[in-house]
Formats: structure tokens, C-alpha cells, sequence
């Protein structure tokens, strides 16, 4: 699991396998390749690295926090 952090450093969303997931563990897309896609499939970001920008590249939306376990009763 990856946290989604906002520009502040705020988490806001998080990716399990490929899902994006709100806070609320709710889905809400998915990644495919260097895009974050919505659940209807649209492109709705876009991956540099660890990096999370708009589709034009000329706003920083946030960052992936590093790889934790999703349990964290191991």
C-alpha cells in the first residue's frame, strides 16, 4: 500500500495493487501505466516517478509516500 499525499503533505488517497482508494476506503480509479484513471476509466492524472500531476504536467497534484504493509498487526 502507497499513501497519495497532497502538495502539503497531507494524505488524501491511497493505491492498493492498482486501485486508488479514498479515505474512506472507498474506490475511486485505478492506475494504468503513467495515468491515474477515474472508475469510468477517463485519465485523470498523470505519474512521473513519484510524482502526480495534471494531464498537462503544469500542476503538481501530490506524491506517492513510500511502500508500507497494509497490515499492520504483522
Amino acid at each position: 500500500m502507497r499513501g497519495i499525499l497532497d502538495r502539503k503533505g497531507e494524505q488524501f488517497a491511497y493505491v492498493q495493487g492498482n486501485i486508488l482508494y479514498t479515505l474512506a476506503d472507498e474506490p475511486t480509479g485505478h492506475i494504468e501505466g503513467e495515468f491515474i484513471l477515474d472508475l469510468a476509466g477517463n485519465r485523470r492524472w498523470r505519474i512521473v516517478g513519484d510524482g502526480i500531476y495534471s494531464l498537462d504536467g503544469a500542476e503538481t497534484i501530490g506524491f506517492f509516500s513510500a511502500e508500507r504493509p497494509s497490515n499492520y498487526d504483522i
